[in-house]
């Protein structure tokens, strides 16, 4: 009986090891992808915020990111970043899209609570979509990298924690790294850029988001870091145009370095050629991006 109670253990602990070992993440591994939706939360004006999901064909499990899209504060939803999310997605990563508040409907920081409940519902969800949930990562593009970084900057902020998950209570909004593309890192110095090449349009998104005004100074992640205020750090991968007239390359560096200064991991790469929404477009940079995103992502995972 010992013999045999001993084989049985030795059995089961054959099983658990083999259930709790993690296959590495490889880039150039190529998937299958299946695209669905669903509903992750209604806006307190009664819009469905939706989530697109891309679940690798497998049993996992699989990295998860969570992609913010870009728009100003004021545009674009879930599929605005969908060529990059696909790419990733084939690679062997869950990839989950979601819609924001948008600042017409409400003003900061009705989107960073979104985000934040987003990473929070997704760590709850990630295994029914074979995603590891233990490990949420984040893309953000332009605006949605503004959200990424005062999320991963100051995830328990009773502000942003504000919306609760009743099926989850226990999990918080905590992040493992940030990829981001053009993120507006110093909303302030992009509205004061949009000022002097007199975009009236972009001038109006800026007003329209950060209300009252002095949001724009408490929300800013350079000016949070200046001030020297306690936050999270966590690896950052910051990708920037060199063309871009919307978020000056000069501005974006500036935070990378002030970002490394404080303690922070950070790599800051310039795309020589490029403006501000480049990987919209297929061609080589968009390629590079692409790589490079996959290649950070792999560096975290699976460290």
């Amino acid at each position: 009986m010992k013999r045999r109670d001993f084989l049985k253990n030795v059995t089961a602990l054959g099983v658990v090891a083999r259930i709790n070992m993690k296959t590495p993440y490889d880039p150039k591994a190529k998937f299958d992808v299946k695209v669905s939706e669903v509903e992750y939360r209604k806006t307190k004006a009664g819009r469905s915020l939706l989530a697109r999901i891309y679940q690798p064909a497998g049993t996992g499990p699989f990295p998860t990111l969570l992609d913010l899209h870009g728009g100003a504060w004021n545009a674009k939803n879930r599929t605005a970043e969908e060529p990059m999310d696909r790419a990733i997605a084939a690679s062997g990563v869950l990839v989950v899209a979601v819609d924001m508040t948008l600042a017409p409907e409400a003003p900061y920081p009705a989107c960073v609570q979104d985000a934040n409940f987003a990473v929070r519902w997704l760590k709850s969800k990630a295994a029914s979509w074979n995603g590891d949930g233990s490990k949420i990562g984040v893309y953000g593009s332009s605006s949605g990298g503004h959200v990424a970084e005062l999320l991963a900057m100051r995830p328990r902020d009773p502000g942003y924690n504000a919306i609760p998950l009743p099926s989850a209570p226990n999990v918080d909004a905590t992040i493992a790294y940030v990829a981001m593309r053009s993120p507006i890192s110093n909303p302030l110095a992009r509205f004061e850029n949009a000022e002097r090449l007199k975009r009236d349009a972009m001038i109006k998104n800026h007003t329209t988001f950060f209300q009252p005004w002095d949001t724009i100074h408490e929300s800013n992640p350079q000016e949070i870091l200046e001030r020297h205020e306690k936050v999270t750090m966590v690896p950052l991968l910051i990708m920037q145009g060199a063309l871009d007239d919307n978020m000056l390359p000069s501005i974006q560096e500036k935070f990378a370095k002030t970002y490394k200064a404080a303690g922070g991991d950070v790599r800051y790469e310039l795309f020589e050629g490029c403006e501000h929404e480049w990987v919209a477009a297929p061609g080589p940079q968009t390629d590079r991006a692409r790589e490079m995103v996959k290649a950070f992502i792999a560096r975290h995972v699976n460290a």
